[in-house]
């Protein structure tokens, strides 16, 4: 049965042992997918406000960021396999504190320390963990296609985790359990998943004897090239933070009238061809290149915003958004297979640390921009500025980076 799931989700030419990695990713994704949407309603159903909501949001990620750049900088000093299982039962714990308290200031010290993740992507401790014992399974365009696998999986996981947001209300309907209480069980179904996530981690993984040399620092060599790279990814994710799904949603709510059914619709099909887009990637990466898939798959899908942004009618519009979709999250796999071949393999997990982290807290701050834009009337300028800036990143991220060695095959 193993073998023949071995098959199914893993690439020609990588280590079978990267398998528990993948599914524990899965399973990860499906608890974040039901959690980001169930949190806020939780949080207001025992009694606390949306200020407090909006705060122990923040503080989720916040503690997420800095835990994630605490592995970068001294996680190097520890077996990676054990700080995994450690993540694991923090994420059972997170799990089984957020079912069993009430109070906001105890809620808020889960909320830092622990693993919840209210946002659409994975910036967590496990992260960087991961990152890196996939890149010893594998190597060349065998780990490509190894981080598209696992992309994709966690793109489909976390849409099948937010239609299980519905749980709790069929339970209060159909049993005599209360919403807060049916709330709770989906908590604890998070603490579980943490469990099954540990067990995984406990099964032979792939060897990364060389992450876990006894190096004196995170970073050494590489130290220039991951630097230059997590400020080109932080323009990258500042810019597309300034059309989430959300603001792209109401853009169309507002220009062209769309109901929320028809609106719907559209991100079912464009979240299908992106995830698409990232199992393609690995074989356009094996032609042309890490970067050049990462650089010239992304400009055209950002003239296609830009354009989009000015389109005088509905169809129009939704076609060039498709032809983004099907585009613009190429360079999801890619990025991250470059970064771990562009480092030394002792620096992969500071370096997936330390380019990760700073995507999240850019990202973090540009939607509050656009709400601004939009409540001026200005609805089209984000995605104009989306478009333009990334345009910018790609040209800059080619320029410096097209005469970097690929050192960590």
């Amino acid at each position: 049965m193993r073998g023949s799931v071995a098959r199914l989700l893993l690439p020609s030419g990588v280590d079978p042992s990267a398998l528990p990695l993948l599914i524990a990713r899965a399973l990860r994704a499906l608890a974040d997918g039901y959690m980001a949407v169930l949190l806020p309603a939780y949080l207001l159903s025992i009694g606390l406000g949306t200020l407090e909501v909006g705060i122990i949001a923040t503080a989720t990620m916040l503690g997420s960021a800095m835990a994630t750049l605490a592995i970068g900088a001294w996680g190097h000093q520890f077996a990676s396999r054990g700080l995994l299982k450690g993540a694991a039962l923090l994420m059972a714990a997170t799990g089984i504190g957020f079912a069993g308290l009430s109070s906001f200031w105890p809620l808020l010290v889960v909320a830092f320390i622990g693993t919840l993740n209210p946002s659409s992507g994975d910036v967590s401790v496990f992260l960087p963990l991961e990152h890196a014992r996939l890149a010893a399974a594998a190597s060349g365009q065998a780990r490509t296609a190894l981080f598209a696998r696992y992309s994709v999986l966690g793109a489909l996981s976390a849409a099948v985790g937010a239609l299980a947001a519905a749980i709790p209300d069929w339970l209060a309907s159909h049993t005599e359990a209360s919403r807060p209480t049916a709330l709770r069980a989906m908590f604890l179904l998070y603490g579980l998943i943490g469990l099954l996530v540990w067990w995984l981690y406990r099964q032979p993984i792939a060897d990364v004897a060389a992450v876990e040399s006894s190096a004196s620092v995170p970073l050494g060599p590489s130290r220039r090239v991951v630097v230059r790279l997590a400020a080109l990814f932080s323009v990258d994710a500042f810019a597309g933070g300034l059309v989430v799904n959300a603001l792209l949603s109401l853009w169309l709510l507002e220009r062209f009238g769309l109901s929320l059914a028809q609106a719907g619709v559209f991100f079912f099909w464009a979240g299908l061809l992106s995830a698409a887009s990232q199992l393609a990637a690995p074989l356009v990466a094996q032609r042309i290149g890490l970067l050049n898939t990462m650089v010239f798959t992304h400009i055209p899908a950002n003239v296609c915003l830009v354009l989009a942004a000015w389109a005088p009618s509905l169809p129009l519009a939704l076609t060039l958004l498709f032809v983004r979709s099907a585009l613009s999250q190429m360079d999801v796999p890619t990025r991250t297979a470059y970064v771990m071949a562009v480092v030394t393999p002792v620096e992969r997990p500071a370096a997936g640390s330390f380019t990760a982290v700073p995507r999240s807290l850019a990202a973090a701050l540009s939607p509050t921009i656009s709400g601004a834009l939009f409540a001026a009337g200005f609805i089209s300028l984000p995605l104009v500025a989306c478009g333009v800036l990334k345009i910018a990143y790609d040209f800059a991220l080619w320029r410096g980076m097209r005469n970097e060695r690929l050192s960590g095959e």
